[in-house]
C-alpha cells in the first residue's frame, strides 16, 4: 500500500502542494496534473493505482472525466475519489453515480484523507483475495461474482458501478437482514460519506438495473432494506 501511485488532478496549486506534502510523508508516489488535459498525458504514460480527482476543473468538469476513465476499458478498474468543495447529496450521489469509489469534500483532514484513501486500496485487496477464491454469492435469481466483479441476473449479465455492486454485495451476504442506510453506508465507502436521500437513489438505480429481481430488494420502512431470497 504504502508504495502506491496516486495521480492527483487539481487545479489549485495550493492544494496540490498540501496533497503531496501530506500522501509522500505516508509512503505514496504521487503525479499531480492540474487539467484535464495535462492528466490524459500522464494516463497515456502509465496507469496510476488511484487518482484524486478535484470536480471543478478549468478545462472541463471532474465528473465528465470520471465517467469518460469508467467507460473507457483501459481505466475503468482504476479507482477514483472526487476532491472538490461541493458536499451536498446530489453532488455526491452523482460522482459515485459515474463510477467514483469515494468522495471527499473540501476543507479536508489530512489524517482523515490519508485513512479514507487507504480504505480504498484496503478494499481492493479484499476483491483481490476474493478473486483467488473464486467466491460466488446467490440469491434468488441475482449472482455475484466477487472476484471478477460480475453480476448477472437469471444468467443474464448486469453492468453495475462499483458502488452498485459494493451495495448489492453488503444486501447479499444476509439475505433477509434488515440494514440501515448508515450501515449501507458505512458498509460500502468504510464510513457514512452520504446521506439518508443519496442512499435511497442508489437503491433505485439498483433496483432499475435488477429488472424483476429488483423486487428482492425490500424497503423496511423507518428502517432501511432488505433482499429477499425470491
Amino acid at each position: 500500500m504504502a508504495a502506491s501511485n496516486i495521480l492527483v488532478v487539481e487545479d489549485e496549486e495550493n492544494i496540490r502542494e498540501l496533497l503531496r506534502f501530506t500522501l509522500e510523508r505516508e509512503g505514496f508516489r504521487l503525479v499531480t496534473a492540474g487539467t484535464v488535459a495535462e492528466a490524459e498525458c500522464h494516463l497515456a504514460r502509465a496507469l496510476p493505482d488511484l487518482i484524486l480527482l478535484d470536480l471543478m476543473l478549468p478545462d472541463r468538469s471532474g465528473l465528465d472525466f470520471c465517467r469518460r476513465l469508467k467507460g473507457n476499458a483501459a481505466t475503468a478498474a482504476v479507482p477514483i475519489v472526487m476532491l472538490t468543495a461541493k458536499g451536498e447529496d446530489a453532488d455526491i450521489v452523482l460522482g459515485l453515480e459515474m463510477g467514483a469509489d469515494d468522495y471527499i469534500t473540501k476543507p479536508f483532514s489530512p489524517r482523515v484523507l490519508v485513512a479514507r484513501l487507504r480504505a480504498v486500496f484496503r478494499r481492493l485487496n479484499e476483491l483481490a483475495q476474493r478473486d483467488a477464491a473464486d467466491e460466488r454469492q446467490v440469491v434468488g435469481a441475482i449472482e455475484l461474482h466477487l472476484g471478477r466483479h460480475e453480476a448477472a441476473v437469471a444468467g443474464t449479465p448486469v453492468s453495475l458501478t462499483t458502488t452498485e455492486f459494493r451495495l448489492l454485495e453488503t444486501l447479499m451476504r444476509r439475505p433477509g437482514w434488515v440494514f440501515t442506510r448508515r450501515q449501507i453506508a458505512e458498509a460500502i465507502h468504510g464510513h457514512n460519506v452520504v446521506g439518508d436521500r443519496a442512499i435511497d437513489v442508489q437503491i433505485v438505480g439498483l433496483r432499475k438495473k435488477l429488472g424483476t429481481a429488483g423486487r428482492q430488494i425490500e424497503t423496511v420502512r423507518g428502517v432501511g432494506y432488505r433482499l429477499s431470497e425470491n
